[in-house]
């Protein structure tokens, strides 16, 4: 295991999209948003993705410095074209929009399209949450078609993620944000890279066998080579039986169909869709009682005795607060494989040895 301090990585993985042609502050942002991915434990969603955003780039499939375009744009509702832009470039632009609209009018909608990897959907709650905004997102991940749903074998879904943040003043607020399947796809391809091993079943082959084996879904690699899910014979399953798969298909028709980015499908390039609803709290309830009816609620939810072997009862949110505070203080731990394939990009980019001996010193 390899240990970067969270300034370090931030520099060392910002210096590697500078050298693939993105603007400083594209670069800085982008490895801002993945390193905090890392801080709040979801390595799936973190600099792991470095060799994957590169091999994108160097296909054509997603444009740096990409600016968006608004083709449908209303007092309480817009659509946002990414145009294949970085989904750290064309995130926060639409989440922006959305919560302006919301405070002009107490409520809106953004529909994006054809976003790059969107990335961590709760740094955009967040990012609402920070301004006093409840949001609601259901997201696609066209083009990666990943999971089975409940009763098949094959793959018919991506991991179609659902996030709601809710906000607390004064507090680190309350942000539930999961992929619809078992495990994201991201926290397949940290196990392929030796990290943390999959959950029991989280996979299933063909003749309908459980497995936790990365390769049933990349096909055969090599520890440090690319990793492509179009090369393996089974799935990522649907989480919560019928119940995790329907909200599945919910979030591909909301963040597919109804955002014109399209549900997921074979042979069409990844594009994330976000149908995102933004509410004001402030105009539904003039008198306030929202922000302390939540209080005394978290409180109640919390306060229930703690089942065995269990520490305490958590509220979404709460291991993320606790792993950045540890993380931003003792650095992100990344498994050899990965930061041995993330220094290869590097290298491959023109990072100089003296940026990667500089990483980790």
């Amino acid at each position: 295991m390899v240990t970067v301090q969270v300034n370090k990585l931030i520099d060392f993985v910002a210096d590697v999209f500078a050298h693939a042609d993105s603007s400083p502050e594209e670069a800085r942002r982008i490895a801002t948003y993945l390193t905090t991915a890392n801080l709040t434990g979801h390595d799936s969603h973190g600099v792991i993705r470095v060799p994957v955003y590169i091999r994108w780039r160097n296909n054509g499939m997603i444009t740096p410095n990409q600016t968006i375009e608004i083709p449908v744009d209303t007092p309480s509702l817009a659509v946002v074209d990414g145009r294949f832009g970085y989904g750290q470039t064309v995130g926060p632009q639409a989440v922006k929009l959305g919560i302006e609209k919301c405070k002009a009018a107490g409520l809106s909608a953004i529909a994006t399209k054809n976003s790059g990897h969107i990335g961590r959907i709760g740094d955009w709650a967040e990012m609402a949450a920070a301004e006093g905004l409840v949001s609601i997102h259901f997201v696609t991940a066209a083009g990666s078609v990943l999971v089975a749903p409940y009763g098949g074998v094959e793959r018919r879904l991506s991991t179609a993620p659902y996030c709601v943040g809710i906000p607390r003043p004064g507090q680190m607020p309350v942000v539930l944000d999961f992929a619809t399947s078992v495990v994201a796809e991201g926290k397949v391809l940290v196990a392929s890279r030796g990290g943390k091993k999959l959950p029991k079943g989280a996979l299933i082959a063909p003749d309908g066998t459980l497995s936790e084996d990365p390769a049933l879904l990349y096909g055969p690699h090599e520890m440090q080579g690319p990793r492509d899910h179009s090369k393996g014979t089974g799935a990522i399953r649907a989480f919560g039986d019928h119940k995790g798969s329907g909200l599945a298909l919910i979030c591909e028709l909301l963040g597919g169909a109804l955002t014109g980015n399209g549900a997921t499908k074979y042979d069409r390039p990844f594009a994330n869709g976000m149908f995102s609803i933004y509410i004001d709290p402030k105009v539904i309830d003039p008198a306030n009682f929202f922000d302390g009816e939540v209080a005394r609620y978290v409180d109640f939810f919390k306060s229930a005795k703690p089942a065995a072997g269990v520490d305490a009862v958590l509220i979404p949110g709460d291991n993320e607060a606790k792993t950045r505070a540890e993380r931003t203080a003792n650095g992100v731990p990344l498994p050899d494989e990965t930061w041995a394939a993330i220094v290869q990009t590097a290298r491959d980019v023109g990072v100089s040895e003296e940026a990667v001996k500089k990483a980790t010193s």
